[in-house]
């Protein structure tokens, strides 16, 4: 089980290398590293599980911030509007497309791999097309698809690709963000 000790943390030069392919199909190594960092983004998302081992709640996690350089990471984040849950386990990806339009998220972007009370406000983009391999991780099978991400799953996105290419988001946090609007979370609208 990935603890908070195994995330590598700010500093750490691992975090700012490019990470490379990883051979397909997986082998079981690096299922069980995808496996693992699903387990340990779930486990952070369940209260009690977080409160008694001490985890950092996620919605992503990458292959570099537990010190392996291999284009890998998971992911599992609803929508804004509460509808949908993303969740992905991804394998090689690469974004083909990046729309134009703008956003962020208001309450700032935070990190496993920065300390906690280091948010920022990240300009992305809000609607991103992907190419990757999804892997099923009951049955390890692959996929190879396109897909099409927008808003909150869009950026959570980002954010991990972002590892895989050695970029923290502290690198892109800008001081204010008056020209974007920030992502609307159906909580946020109903206040």
């Amino acid at each position: 089980m990935i603890m908070m000790k195994d995330i590598i943390q700010e500093g750490d030069p691992i975090l700012r290398k490019r990470s490379e392919n990883v051979p397909l199909p997986l082998n079981n190594k690096d299922l069980e590293t995808l496996r693992q960092m699903m387990e340990y983004i779930v486990n952070s998302q369940d209260e009690e599980i977080s409160k008694q081992y001490g985890l950092r709640p996620a919605v992503g996690l990458s292959a570099p911030q537990i010190g392996l350089n291999r284009k890998l990471f998971c992911m599992r984040c609803p929508d804004e509007k509460g509808i949908a849950m993303h969740s992905y386990a991804v394998c090689n990806p690469t974004i083909v497309s990046f729309s134009e339009e703008q956003t962020y998220l208001g309450g700032g972007e935070g990190c496993l791999s920065v300390p906690e009370n280091e948010n920022g406000l990240v300009p992305r983009s809000m609607r991103i097309k992907a190419r990757m391999v999804l892997v099923d991780l009951e049955t390890g099978n692959m996929e190879k698809v396109l897909m099409k991400l927008s808003g909150y799953p869009a950026i959570v996105f980002q954010h991990e690709y972002d590892h895989l290419l050695g970029i923290l988001f502290v690198d892109k946090v800008k001081p204010e963000l008056p020209k974007i609007k920030p992502i609307a979370f159906v909580s946020d609208e109903a206040e």
